[in-house]
């Protein structure tokens, strides 16, 4: 399972829907969403300023994370950008790992 940090904020329409439907409701979608693709919806935000929504889900990979994605942006109610979380630990690993790199003019 990968962690991902979902932000988004709502369109016109998708604002008309939230009056209607009310937060909880939107929550309950995005945890029915998230279900069904084998994952777990960690936390749920709503905010003020350039995203209306916060959210952090577990997904089993990241092709569940880019169906999601892509599902919900096509829908034309909210636009959601994803970022991959990774752990302390795995960074720990990360920064132990030797690559062969040259950079640029080096």
């Amino acid at each position: 399972m990968g962690k991902y940090l979902i932000q988004g904020h709502y369109t016109e329409k998708g604002l008309e829907g939230l009056y209607k439907e009310g937060g909880t409701k939107r929550k309950e979608a995005v945890a029915k969403a998230v279900t069904g693709l084998g994952g777990t919806l960690e936390t749920f935000y709503y905010a003020f300023g350039e995203n209306d929504i916060v959210a952090i889900v577990d997904l089993p990979d990241e092709v569940s994370a880019t169906a999601f994605s892509l599902v919900v942006n096509t829908a034309g109610t909210a636009k959601i950008k994803t970022t991959v979380l990774t752990t302390p630990e795995a960074m720990d690993k990360a920064v132990k790992k030797d690559i062969n790199y040259r950079p640029p003019g080096h």
